[in-house]
């Protein structure tokens, strides 16, 4: 099969043929036939995360459709389509585990990362870990959902109960979690890079109500900001933002340092949270949610072989909603 591999981290990825995979037991042998581009790639191929496995094929958000079966595997079966998102495996006997927190697992696995991905016509998957999607969806649309969606969903739900809610760096998570906080009634600002007049159309157009540049003040405070993009500098300015009680979600796997700042952002109670990867609840909950608002995503579609240039374009900021790369026998 033709994959996409990263041999050493700030190289560009490079062709392979590799041997056609076989599940072991409990897995799926999936054929692509969408990957959604995500930042965590761009992370993972630059070298900001850098416990990948080498040689690694990156791309965890996949649609395909199963074609072999390992042994023991319960509820999927040949020909049904499925998704494969971020988190891969989880020991099930951890601390984290045994607390509901699986995505915490101190030996979790994850695709694209960990083991191998979607920049390929094919790839393996514990089946447990893999997730039915929407019916109403071709695989392209609903490749961003994956990881994009699910870590947007979770940030909403680590937000509280916004009735404003900002959204700083406008992209594929934000696209999407704008449109479930305005389908549940929330309001919604979005700060794109100062001056992206193009950007702030696309945050309209997505369920925000009010746009502006991440050097602006929103028209009014914050109950709950989402900190989408990979920035430290921003976690303090959507502090400024915020009410009394506020509290600012930070969505990434990897940012920037965080400058100091005075104490009276942080006072009357406001506070800064991570998020750390997703659950399986998470990935059922959101796509039984999914076809109910119903999200559309915005997405760009290139060729397999043209996953550097789909990189290049989400680090230049080029690229509005997701990039989705297709193998050539998909497309």
């Amino acid at each position: 099969m033709l994959a996409m591999q990263l041999r050493a981290p700030g190289e560009p990825l490079r062709p392979a043929l590799l041997p056609d995979p076989r599940p072991g037991p409990g897995e799926l042998c999936v054929r692509v036939h969408a990957c959604g581009v995500c930042r965590t790639d761009l992370h993972i191929v630059d070298g900001e995360l850098d416990a990948a496995k080498l040689p690694l094929v990156p791309g965890h958000e996949i649609v395909g459709v199963v074609e072999a079966v390992g042994e023991g595997v319960e509820g999927f079966a040949i020909g049904a389509r499925v998704g494969i998102p971020w988190l891969a495996w989880t020991c099930g006997r951890c601390r984290y585990c045994l607390r509901d927190l699986e995505n915490l697992c101190e030996a979790a696995r994850f695709t694209g990362y960990t083991r191998d991905g979607g920049y390929a016509e094919q790839v393996l998957a514990d089946a447990r870990y893999c997730v039915a999607l929407p019916d109403g969806m071709d695989d392209v649309s609903v490749a961003p959902l994956l990881c994009a969606g699910l870590i947007g969903y979770r940030c909403l739900r680590a937000a509280g109960d916004p009735a404003r809610l900002g959204l700083y760096g406008f992209g594929a998570a934000a696209h999407i979690v704008a449109q479930v906080a305005a389908f549940e009634g929330r309001r919604v600002f979005a700060f794109t890079r100062p001056g992206d007049l193009d950007g702030a159309r696309f945050a309209l157009a997505c369920g925000a109500e009010w746009a502006g540049g991440s050097d602006e003040a929103p028209p009014e405070p914050l109950d709950a900001a989402i900190v989408f993009a990979p920035v430290g500098a921003l976690v303090p300015t959507a502090l400024r933002a915020l009410d009394k009680g506020g509290t600012v979600v930070c969505g990434g796997i990897h940012m920037s340092e965080l400058p100091a700042f005075p104490y009276r952002l942080l006072w009357e109670e406001r506070v800064v949270r991570s998020v750390a990867n997703l659950t399986r609840r998470d990935a059922h909950e959101f796509m039984a949610l999914a076809p109910r608002v119903p999200i559309r995503t915005h997405t760009q579609v290139l060729p397999l072989a043209r996953a550097n240039e789909a990189l290049r374009r989400l680090r230049a900021g080029e690229l509005e909603g997701a990039a989705v790369l297709v193998p050539e026998r998909a497309a």
